[in-house]
């Protein structure tokens, strides 16, 4: 008889238990769930397996990052910084300007030449000077800094991305970085794809600017001064300081509020930095116009009646309730690094997301149904079992599934699909390995205990490679071909379980119970 240990048993069925439970919640309604839930215990289970883009619909975006900003950004901080420098250093110079990937220095007289280099390496360490004609320097980013530079700037913009997409309450998103300067974002579920458009195509870069009243507005910007347009007066402009008293990164919350007239406005709070300088800048100019300016536009500029030391503010600009709410969100999550844009732009709609469920649930049950005959008939009593395996291996994957809370789509499915074929293929290995130990002779239970033992290894050989082959799909792959990959491997695991402990346990329970024991409906 084969013998199988009392540990082995328990924790078999208690594993198939798991499963069955684990899946249940994807079976149930959302209401019945959520009623459920109210009435059971927390750790009973209540995950479920989210629907990919493909099921549920949503947006599909792709979008650029604008890394050339980044440096042309760099380059004219580099001038801002390099100016006192060079005044406290007596070094005269002709001209200093930003470049595209750097800046020149033109200096008055060359003898200055060692001194300025010195200057323009404590500036950044990733320069390169080289010297030109006509008493000219120029510093530019090395590769290795333009790489730096750019990865930096991909896996922040990756992060304030995904700070604003949680913010709005979407659901399971995925957000992952594509070629050299693009970023994937897809939206199950999405009600609202033009407000989401909006927040990511909105850099949010907030920063509070002293008022130039001594140069004209008419002017263009230049030197130290930027000369921007106004958002509450159309067609005019206003010049401000080049260089920010205060920036959004210093910013703690910001949140949705009214103004003195009763209009939505933005209140806003400085973390401990942001306060002191806040308080300086209020302290020292009072009387004064601050302009604050988001993304290059004056959205205000109030007149400092008195010192603000408390640390927060309040941002009002005729916004309209969702307007408010929509900047609040921008100014939590931070400001992007470089501006997004759009490049590609696709929306599934949950009409054709239904579509696609029914015809891979039809599918999945045409499937089932032609296995279960097809082994039933072919194998007998032994094709039972098998197809109770089969089940079990069903509920497996979607229990594991919905406990990692995975996202399967229409690829999905389609592993799921060969999930159950490879399944089958290892108890077909099984029987036709016990039929030809019965065909030499050998006793049921021998011939049995053989058929496990020896299929063994060619199960183990083909179910490796293909584990090898998902783990390189999900590598290398991106979107859908993640998903077959992930429910391929996971079908590839669990099938292991069923075809050997489960199955054999099921085999040697029937071989103990049955009354005639002198032949195998195999």
């Amino acid at each position: 008889m084969i013998h199988i240990p009392r540990w082995k048993v328990i924790l078999i069925l208690l594993v198939c238990v798991l499963a069955v439970a684990y899946s249940i919640p994807n079976i149930l309604s959302a209401d019945m769930r959520a009623k459920i839930k109210d009435h059971l215990p927390g750790w009973m289970p209540s995950q479920t397996i989210n629907l990919g883009l493909d099921l549920q619909g949503g947006s599909h975006l792709l979008l650029q990052v604008d890394l050339s900003s980044i440096t042309k950004e760099r380059a004219e901080g580099m001038v801002l910084s390099a100016r006192p420098e060079l005044r406290q250093q007596r070094i005269g110079y002709k001209r200093l300007m930003p470049m595209d990937n750097g800046i020149r220095l033109v200096l008055t007289d060359m003898k200055d030449s060692e001194a300025a280099q010195k200057i323009l390496r404590s500036l950044d360490s990733g320069l390169e000077i080289a010297v030109k004609d006509n008493n000219t320097l120029e510093a530019s980013f090395s590769e290795s800094a333009l790489k730096a530079i750019k990865d930096q700037t991909i896996d922040q913009s990756i992060e304030i991305v995904r700070r604003r997409v949680d913010e709005t309450g979407t659901n399971e998103p995925v957000i992952q970085r594509q070629g050299e300067d693009r970023i994937l974002v897809q939206l199950p579920g999405l009600d609202d794809p033009a407000r989401i458009k909006n927040l990511l195509g909105t850099t949010a870069k907030l920063s509070f600017h002293l008022v130039d009243m001594d140069v004209s507005s008419n002017l263009q910007s230049g030197g130290g001064t930027l000369v921007l347009p106004m958002a509450e007066n159309p067609g005019q402009t206003m010049a401000v300081d080049r260089r920010a008293d205060v920036t959004g990164d210093m910013l703690v919350t910001a949140q949705v509020a009214q103004d003195q007239a009763g209009q939505p406005a933005v209140s806003f709070r400085f973390d401990a930095i942001g306060t002191k300088r806040f308080c300086d800048l209020s302290r020292d100019n009072v009387n004064r116009l601050f302009a604050i300016v988001l993304d290059g536009v004056i959205i205000s500029a109030p007149v400092i009646r008195e010192p603000i030391c408390g640390g927060s503010g309040q941002i009002s600009g005729n916004f309209t309730i969702k307007e408010a709410g929509d900047l609040s969100l921008l100014l939590r999550a931070g400001a992007l690094p470089a501006p997004l844009k759009i490049i590609e732009e696709r929306t599934v709609g949950p009409s054709l997301g239904q579509d696609s469920i029914a015809a891979g649930e039809m599918a999945c049950l045409v499937g089932l149904i032609m296995i279960l005959g097809f082994v039933a008939v072919y194998y007998n009593v032994f094709g039972v079992f098998a197809n109770i395996a089969l089940f079990i291996n069903l509920f497996l994957v979607v229990a594991i599934m919905s406990v990692f809370q995975a996202t399967l789509t229409m690829p999905g499915i389609a592993g799921l699909l060969l999930t159950l074929a490879m399944a089958v293929d290892s108890n077909v290995l099984i029987f036709e390995r016990i039929r030809e130990e019965l065909r030499l002779g050998r006793s049921p239970v021998a011939a049995i205990d053989a058929g496990y033992n020896r299929a063994m290894a060619t199960i183990i050989d083909s179910n490796l490679t293909t584990l090898i082959a998902a783990i390189i799909l999900f590598s290398f792959g991106t979107g859908p071909i993640k998903g077959f990959a992930v429910t391929l491997g996971i079908g590839i695991i669990t099938s292991f379980f069923t075809a050997i402990p489960l199955s054999r346990l099921v085999v040697a329970t029937w071989l103990k119970h049955r009354g005639r024991k002198s032949d195998v409906p195999v």
